[in-house]
C-alpha cells in the first residue's frame, strides 16, 4: 500500500529556559495529536522533540496520508488551522516541509 508522509520541522522562538521550550513543545504535540480524532483521512501522526542542540530544528511532525490531495486538505482543515494560527505560528521562527511517497508494509 502506497502512502504519503508529510514531514514538517519547526524552529521554536527563543525561550527563557530549556524547560519552557520543552513545555511549548508538549503543548504543540498534545494539540496536534488530537487531530487523529478530528480528521478522518489522517492515517498517522508523530510529533517529536529534537534532543540534539547542535541542530537547527526543534520539532518534527510526521503525518501519514493517502494522497497529495489529502495533504492539502489536512493543511486547510479547520481543526489543523486553529492549531497553526493559535499555537504554532506564534511560537516558531522557521519551518521546513517535505512530502514523499512510500510503500507501507
Amino acid at each position: 500500500m502506497m502512502v504519503y508522509r508529510h514531514i514538517v520541522m519547526f524552529k521554536l522562538v527563543d525561550f527563557a529556559s530549556e524547560n519552557e521550550k520543552y513545555e511549548k513543545f508538549v503543548e504543540i504535540r498534545n494539540a496536534l495529536e488530537t487531530l487523529m480524532d478530528k480528521i478522518d483521512f489522517l492515517r498517522g501522526i508523530r510529533v517529536s522533540y529534537n534532543k540534539n542542540p547542535a541542530e537547527h530544528w526543534d520539532i518534527c511532525l510526521e503525518n501519514d496520508l493517502d494522497s497529495l490531495e489529502d495533504i492539502k486538505a489536512y493543511g486547510a482543515h479547520p481543526a489543523h488551522q486553529a492549531i497553526v494560527k493559535g499555537l504554532i505560528k506564534p511560537a516558531i521562527v522557521d519551518r521546513a516541509c517535505v512530502d514523499y511517497q512510500y510503500e507501507k508494509k
